[in-house]
């Protein structure tokens, strides 16, 4: 059966006669036709159902409530679920766009961002505007929104995601991520995981896992995927195809600068405490930044670099992601249409990874991301180390730091007591003692060590030691 004669199927004809159906059910229903009120109405070749991930059986209870009014349990299903949109930056304002084009369907919606708007933000990130420049990204978006598409409720949070405790999270049905931080992704996948209870036999409980839907974007390449908590691979688990920030030795910025970077990080590392020893520098404030700008093209010239800018300024000092608003557009796409599919059924669910290279044509590419066997986030998978007895903790941590699981801020605990633990202050004074002591003094070979750290919320890390 062609689309056209599905959506025909879907919305039955209104009779021309006036008497038979009043004016108003005749224009209610042809705003329905062709819309996702079509779509969510029809029985579908495509349910959820028959894809390779399945999370639910797309219902064809097609209901005919009064004259032509269609209800269904999908349509319900999304009008009551809360979405929760993390991030108001060029992905977050897509995808608020797009939850507000699907009109009466999304009802409740949370957007959460913690930066202010820029002047440089407002050639992609359309629901900001001049006046709005230095307001809450999240306020604003959420006020756009709320006055452009009065069917959808959107509640801004200008914070932290950090700042929300799991209860927070528990109340929502899908989490889309708009974020371009790796750590805050880190976290919130994290938190995502931990929210997941078990059975008695040790299987997830459907109820509690909230899918993630992260979205990403670099230029013109982009990804969004299907994160099923416990059930899927989940972003810590893909942390090896994100290089690791590669930070500058400070004796090269001083003393030999090669790239515009380099003249860049002098003035705003280096130059900037030196002229202002009382003033913090503000990246949002223009004239701060013309400040470092100058700077930093002085010494570009001193050093022959060319390439300096103002926009290349702006882009190292706040670590700004290259950004194209049409990547941002299919990305932001993508990604509601998965959150769309999860929480009605309607159609099979992307399993698990989808990514967009705009740099090589118009194409997409979808693949299974395979869940990591000793991923610290979504597995219960307790790791090894063999290290001499005459390592330090401190090396460890390091170690714990630098190695595949790219942690910031560990602590550190056996079975018997606290070898290193960074907060309360008191406690984290009473154990740093322990940083330079060897491990053959702190601990029994093949001890089992709980680590902890600010990526992995309500999630420790199991870890034995081996010493030699």
């Amino acid at each position: 059966m062609t689309k056209r004669a599905l959506s025909m199927t879907a919305c039955p004809s209104a009779p021309i006669d006036a008497a038979t159906t009043g004016s108003n059910s005749r224009r209610s229903l042809s705003r329905q036709c062709g819309t996702i009120h079509t779509l969510l109405s029809c029985p579908s070749p495509f349910g959820n159902e028959s894809g390779s991930l399945p999370v639910g059986e797309f219902p064809a209870n097609v209901e005919l409530n009064g004259e032509y009014g269609i209800r269904n349990w999908s349509l319900a299903a999304l009008k009551d679920s809360k979405i929760l949109v993390v991030g108001a930056g060029g992905l977050g304002c897509e995808i608020l766009k797009d939850l507000g084009m699907l009109e009466g369907v999304v009802g409740e919606v949370c957007v959460m961002d913690l930066d202010t708007i820029d002047v440089t933000n407002l050639n992609r990130q359309f629901l900001f505007r001049q006046k709005d420049i230095g307001q809450s990204k999240a306020v604003v978006a959420a006020e756009f929104i709320n006055r452009r598409c009065p069917w959808m409720n959107v509640t801004p949070y200008n914070g932290k995601i950090q700042d929300k405790d799991a209860d927070f999270y528990r109340q929502f049905k899908v989490v889309i991520s708009g974020l371009d931080n790796i750590e805050a992704r880190r976290w919130l996948n994290g938190m995502m995981s931990s929210l997941v209870e078990f059975d008695e036999e040790g299987d997830p409980i459907p109820e509690t896992i909230i899918p993630l839907i992260d979205g990403g974007t670099e230029g013109f390449s982009g990804q969004s995927r299907l994160i099923l908590p416990r059930i899927t691979s989940c972003f810590e688990c893909s942390l090896d195809t994100f290089a690791p920030s590669k930070a500058v030795p400070l004796c090269t910025i001083a003393e030999t600068p090669r790239i515009p970077e380099h003249c860049i990080a002098y003035a705003f590392i280096l130059q900037w405490p030196k002229e202002f020893p009382d003033k913090k520098l503000d990246a949002d404030s223009p004239s701060d930044m013309q400040w470092v700008y100058e700077c930093a093209l002085e010494r570009a010239n001193k050093f022959g670099i060319e390439g300096v800018t103002y926009m290349l300024t702006l882009g190292v000092v706040k670590n700004i992601i290259p950004a194209v608003a049409s990547t941002n557009a299919i990305i932001s796409a993508t990604c509601v249409n998965e959150a769309l599919k999860v929480l009605s059924f309607c159609s099979q669910s992307l399993n698990t990874y989808m990514m967009y290279v705009g740099s090589e044509g118009i194409n997409s590419y979808t693949f299974v991301m395979e869940q990591k066997s000793t991923c610290p986030v979504c597995t219960s998978h307790t790791h090894r180390l063999t290290l001499s007895g005459s390592t330090t903790l401190n090396s460890l941590l390091q170690l714990l730091c630098d190695g595949e699981f790219r942690l910031q801020a560990p602590s550190i605990t056996s079975s018997s007591k606290t070898l290193y633990m960074r907060k309360p202050v008191a406690l984290e004074a009473a154990t740093r003692p322990n940083l330079d002591k060897a491990l053959k003094d702190l601990i029994v070979s093949g001890e089992e060590l709980v680590v902890t750290d600010r990526v992995f919320p309500d999630t420790s890390l199991g870890l034995v030691v081996t010493l030699v």
